[in-house]
């Protein structure tokens, strides 16, 4: 009995030290796998700015592909009241987030971002959508009349309505496209009649102010940028947008679309805003 005692505990003692062994075993190759893996890249927040007389569903088609591609989208509103009063509004917005962020910008956007950007190292690309790209002193309209074929280098009474702003100087209104102008500014036959008069009816006017204050010191001097360039864009000629890319040194990508083309080519602006994101890794 007691012999039958001993080796009862002899083979617990064996049992237990070749279960310690194999623990070992593991711990050694846990520590092997981790010390050999790369931690996954964090993909970037996508930060996408609406332009003038819109309002962040302008980007729903985008913003839902890039979702379903993994990325957190955030479309904050942008005022609409003056460049370096937006730019101010945005960059306050994106202090809150962590992590690096893909800053893209539609038309009127464009100004905002390049302002808002300035210095800010948790925005490691911008992406211009048919947008302004603007140098230091730069307005909204000198670059809409920089070369002929926009809808809006026309006289403003004849392509705005103008509403005071309470409070505000009469000589700078709010300022709404006329319903008969808006499809020539922003549509094609690609989008149908009935839904350009919805953009057409709710769309949030744009200060006077700007369209006429300077930019600052642009961020893409600093920040690597993307654009994408609607060759049938009837506020922001492409010859235009070609010119302020080429002076940005941004990666352009043409597309047979209008001045909405987030909405009529959704695919091909989230590729180049995905083509961003992807070279900040």
């Amino acid at each position: 009995m007691k012999l039958s005692f001993r080796r009862r505990l002899i083979s617990v003692g064996v049992a237990i030290g070749a279960l310690t062994l194999v623990g070992a075993g593991i711990g050694t190759a846990q520590a092997s796998t981790a010390q050999h893996s790369r931690p996954a890249s964090v993909k970037p927040t996508v930060v996408l700015v609406h332009g003038a007389w819109a309002d962040g569903s302008s980007w729903d088609k985008v913003a839902a592909k890039l979702q379903h591609d993994g990325y957190r989208v955030v479309t904050p509103p942008n005022l609409l009241s003056g460049v370096a009063n937006d730019a101010a509004s945005l960059r306050a917005y994106l202090d809150t987030i962590t992590g690096p962020v893909v800053l893209v910008g539609h038309s009127y956007g464009g100004m905002v971002i390049t302002n808002a950007a300035l210095g800010d190292k948790q925005v490691k690309a911008l992406v211009y959508v048919d947008a302004y790209i603007p140098d230091q002193h730069d307005t909204v309209y000198s670059l809409t009349s920089a070369v002929p074929g926009s809808v809006f280098a026309a006289e403003a009474s004849t392509v705005f309505d103008q509403v005071a702003i309470p409070g505000g100087d009469p000589h700078y209104p709010n300022l709404y496209v006329k319903p008969s102008v808006f499809g020539k500014a922003f549509a094609d036959k690609s989008i149908p009649a009935k839904d350009v008069a919805v953009l057409a009816a709710r769309q949030r006017p744009l200060a006077y102010s700007a369209l006429v204050e300077e930019s600052g010191e642009p961020a893409w001097r600093t920040i690597p940028s993307w654009s994408v360039i609607g060759k049938q864009d009837a506020v922001i000629p492409a010859a235009q947008q070609i010119a302020m890319s080429k002076r940005a040194k941004a990666h352009t990508v043409e597309i047979n679309a209008p001045h909405l083309s987030m909405v009529t080519d959704a695919g091909a602006v989230t590729n180049q805003i995905e083509a961003a994101a992807k070279a900040t890794n």
